[in-house]
């Protein structure tokens, strides 16, 4: 993140360099040198401190960096509070405060900093709500147009926000997910949904970014990050970080550890097909923990299972599953050959899934088909594949090169996927009929949504940190933001539910962008009210946060209040707080 300032390069012989790229010239502050014995000399470890100004080769825009390594030198103070715009968006900001205030997430943090800090946090989590986007240099901008849960509504700059989220410590995360966790029902039977995903970062010293296996590649390191979502009472309960290099199926038993040690005792697990193992399902076996899981498509014995059972269910009336539009069955078998359990496999057969996947499997074939008639008497390398679904007949060269004559499908295995088309397996480790496990499986749709969220409409696909204790730092709030938003989506599906219309603005980017539109004007006396009535749209959306007219127009009248007092306090001189101050 760079700052919106500029600041004198410093006069560091020997350990400031200058590395233009493309257009952008950085300036990089060697803070180390490393030995290589197999090269026999030292190289030097860099770090990127800041841009060079176009206007002034002398002064560059610096970033966190620059803070870590050169603390003495000071950088502008926060950002004035008279710089306030006249027009205050409230009614998402109040719906987010109702939400946080009833989750006790004020008090919760209120163990690691003070109510300055408290309120910086879950302003910055508000703001990536809100604003969708977690870049700390735009949180001014978000500042001056909405009230604030910060201390007298300061407006902090850019350059205190970076140095706030250096101070959150690995103790303050911890903590926190110590105390949320603590709070939840322990006695009561949950399903957990375990799902991960991963978030590009380009930063070279986020240790935890490391090349791996991403879905969506784009060829820059990635770290992983998970959630464990209870889908009885709709809350994320914690999450974890690990390098991207660690695949998802080896992380399994670690989070099963910290479940354990969160006191979470009598639940069961919903996972992907990712996470199947049979050393994950004996340590959940030892954990005594239920699961339902997804078990992989192409396993050979999914396919038998499928075969021996194939149509036994799929158009009988006592076997289907209307609000899913499936057909289902339930048989008892061992997992493994050494299993000591026997397990329960619920086969599901879907007709528009069965249409959609023989699309694209015939689609598949058809452009291999292709691609192999016009390289006909040409060289060329064919991957597995091709080789899966053809019979590849070719001549092979002196030089070790073969060229392809021609290529024949291989009918019995393309007629063997085609029957499998619109069939699906779930495993559980508890007895149930195949409608109450697909109901579980697919509950695990909100903690789909909830990664869908968080990259989407919370900003955070990329990190835009350079630093190890900022990449934390910026997880954390965003787990927060990712407790209130999951609220925001479960209460307006909840409202929904009971409407016999649907109407396009009860999603959460439709409903914030609604209440957005809920403002106070500042007017000639430096008073801000309420601008005009409550709309019978924002209404609705509010009524299903228990929220009515009653309670904007009182709760704007004491904002207005708040303001007033900050805004004498700052004419007064009274409050010689300044941002250099810490907030912890």
């Amino acid at each position: 993140m760079y700052y919106d300032f500029l600041v004198k390069i410093p006069e560091n012989t020997g350990k400031i360099t200058v590395n233009r790229r493309g257009d952008t010239t950085y300036i990089e502050y060697t803070y180390a040198r490393k030995y290589v014995p197999e090269k026999k000399y030292n190289v030097p470890q860099r770090t990127t401190i800041g841009k060079q100004s176009n206007d002034d080769p002398t002064m560059m825009q610096p970033n966190q960096n620059f803070a870590k390594f050169f603390p003495g030198i000071a950088l502008p103070d926060e950002r004035n509070n008279s710089n306030r715009s006249s027009c205050l968006r409230i009614g998402a900001y109040l719906v987010i405060r109702k939400i946080m205030e009833e989750y006790n997430l004020p008090e919760m943090l209120s163990n690691h900093w003070d109510e300055r800090g408290v309120g910086l946090f879950l302003d910055l989590a508000a703001y990536s709500i809100i604003c969708e986007n977690n870049a700390g240099q735009y949180y001014p901008d978000y500042a001056y147009n909405h009230p604030l849960l910060t201390e007298d509504m300061k407006i902090y700059s850019d350059s205190t926000v970076s140095r706030f989220l250096s101070s959150i410590s690995d103790d303050d995360r911890v903590g926190f997910l110590n105390r949320w966790n603590a709070l939840r029902n322990h006695r009561e039977q949950i399903y957990i949904s375990y799902d991960s995903t991963n978030k590009n970062c380009q930063a070279g010293d986020i240790e935890m970014a490391e090349f791996g296996h991403p879905k969506d590649d784009k060829g820059v390191p990635v770290f992983n990050y998970s959630v464990a979502y209870d889908t009885d009472n709709k809350e994320p309960l914690f999450y974890e970080t690990y390098p991207g290099s660690i695949v998802d199926v080896s992380q399994l038993q670690f989070m099963l550890e910290k479940a354990k040690g969160y006191g979470y005792k009598k639940i069961g697990f919903i996972l992907d097909r990712g996470y199947f193992s049979k050393n994950n399902i004996q340590y959940m076996d030892t954990c005594q923990y239920d699961f339902v899981i997804m078990v992989k498509g192409r396993a050979s014995f999914v396919e038998r299972i499928i075969l021996e059972n194939k149509g036994k269910f799929e158009t009988k009336r006592s076997c289907v599953i209307p609000e899913y539009q499936a057909y289902g069955m339930t048989i008892q078998e061992k997992l493994y050959a050494d299993d000591e359990k026997a397990r329960y496999f619920h086969i599901y057969h879907k007709v528009t899934k069965e249409s959609a996947e023989k699309g694209l499997l015939e689609c598949k074939i058809q452009k291999m088909t292709e691609f192999l008639k016009r390289h006909e008497g040409k060289t060329v390398t064919l991957g597995d594949p091709y080789h899966w679904y053809f019979d590849i007949f070719s001549h092979e060269k002196e030089d070790g090169t073969s060229k392809l004559l021609y290529a024949k499908e291989k009918s019995e295995v393309i007629e063997r996927e085609l029957g499998l088309c619109g069939y699906f397996v779930i495993v559980t480790s508890r007895k149930m009929t195949a409608a109450e496990a697909l109901s579980l499986y697919k509950s695990r749709d909100a903690s789909e949504k909830l990664f869908r969220g968080d990259k989407s409409y919370l900003g955070n696909r990329s990190l835009r940190v350079s630093g190890n204790e900022s990449a934390d730092a910026k997880i954390f709030i965003e787990f927060v933001a990712l407790i209130v938003r999951c609220k925001l989506y479960t209460q307006l599906k909840a409202m929904m539910a009971e409407m016999s219309k649907k109407p396009n603005y009860m999603t959460v980017p439709a409903a914030l962008k609604e209440l957005e539109k809920i403002e106070m004007i500042r007017q000639m006396d430096n008073i801000y009210r309420l601008d005009h009535a409550v709309t019978a749209t924002q209404k609705t959306i509010l009524k299903a946060f228990g929220v009515d007219e009653d309670y904007i127009k009182s709760r704007a009248t004491r904002l207005g209040e708040q303001l007033k007092a900050a805004a004498k306090q700052e004419r007064d001189g009274e409050d010689g707080s300044t941002e250099e101050d810490d907030i912890d």
